[in-house]
């Protein structure tokens, strides 16, 4: 028996960043933790924030160990300042990372929106219930940052997955061909 492909799902930001590392394994998805590193709100010091979120997704990567991460890209705000705080935070995770010599893959959030529900445009209710019912989780994430988090996971793994098939069939022939045990006979 192989063992399962785990996936660290990242949602960056300087104050809250979502994680979520799932397995795959035969097709099936398991979720193996997931959750928020939150810096305390009166630690107003980036640096200290950013040290934080460094520590702690270290220890996140020690404990789950995966194959690959996936992190979400920085959609672009009016506001400066921001944008260039979570810029930073996503440097530190994507340091995180590579320190753990993980593949890293970045995804848009349209892309992410896209994988697991459907819609590009769609509302972050939509993609927690997806991730939801996906994952197979008892209740829906607490922070839209744990949810976003799954979904870059699960992205990664259904554009994983299409990659390692050979891409998705363009025909019903070439899918009778590639995948002879799913077409029912009668």
């Amino acid at each position: 028996m192989s063992e399962a492909f785990r996936i660290v799902g990242i949602d960056p930001g300087s104050f809250r960043c979502g994680y979520g590392v799932i397995a795959l394994h035969a097709g099936c998805f398991q979720v193996l933790e997931y959750g928020v590193i939150e810096a305390r709100r009166n630690v107003v010091e980036l640096p200290s924030r950013l040290r934080f979120i460094f520590g702690r997704l270290q220890g996140v990567l020690e404990r789950t160990n995966p194959h690959e991460a996936a992190v979400e890209t920085a959609f672009y705000s009016r506001n400066a300042q921001s944008l260039a705080k979570l810029a930073q935070a996503r440097g530190i995770v994507l340091l995180a990372l590579a320190l753990a010599n993980l593949p890293i893959v970045e995804y848009s959030p349209r892309e992410v929106k896209q994988s697991v529900t459907g819609r590009g445009n769609a509302a972050k209710e939509q993609v927690r219930y997806m991730v939801q019912a996906l994952l197979g989780l008892p209740a829906a994430p607490r922070f839209y940052d744990i949810s976003d988090a799954l979904a870059v996971a699960l992205c990664h793994a259904f554009r994983r997955s299409r990659i390692l098939d050979g891409g998705t069939p363009r025909t019903w022939a070439e899918f009778v061909r590639r995948f002879p045990g799913r077409v029912l006979n009668p």
